[in-house]
């Protein structure tokens, strides 16, 4: 059997279509076998993919070729997730780092900026 890498990604959902799959290819954000490739490349059994996710590499191996799209809970049977914990724990960060930053309100109000200067004003004063 022969399938398309691009169409293999979007069968083992490490992509939600096969245009985005296409498109991550050639930024070079999915690599098979650590080589940057194109869509149309052919896949086969014990292929390495790699997915750049933020910071991390994550790296499944092919174990089974197929051509239509699963549901999420076959997809084991299909490929074997290889990654390592240091990369796992890479991405946990990262996720950690983006929820504080979204807990923050940002830029502070006016009333912030005021009480920020008052703070800073008597602090100076005390030294």
């Amino acid at each position: 059997m022969k399938i398309r890498f691009d169409k293999y990604l979007w069968c083992v959902r490490l992509a939600k279509t096969r245009s985005q799959a296409s498109e991550l290819i050639s930024k070079g954000k999915i690599r098979l076998n650590g080589q940057d490739v194109k869509s149309s490349k052919e896949i086969k059994v014990n292929d390495v993919i790699g997915v750049q996710k933020h910071s991390a590499t994550f790296n499944y191996k092919v174990l089974v070729l197929l051509d239509k799209r699963l549901g999420a809970a076959l997809i084991p049977t299909f490929i074997e997730d290889q990654t390592t914990e240091e990369e796992i724990l890479k991405f946990k960060q990262y996720q950690l780092a983006q929820k504080a930053y979204r807990e923050t309100d940002g830029k502070p109000t006016k009333k912030d900026r005021r009480e920020l200067d008052k703070f800073m004003e008597d602090w100076d004063e005390e030294i």
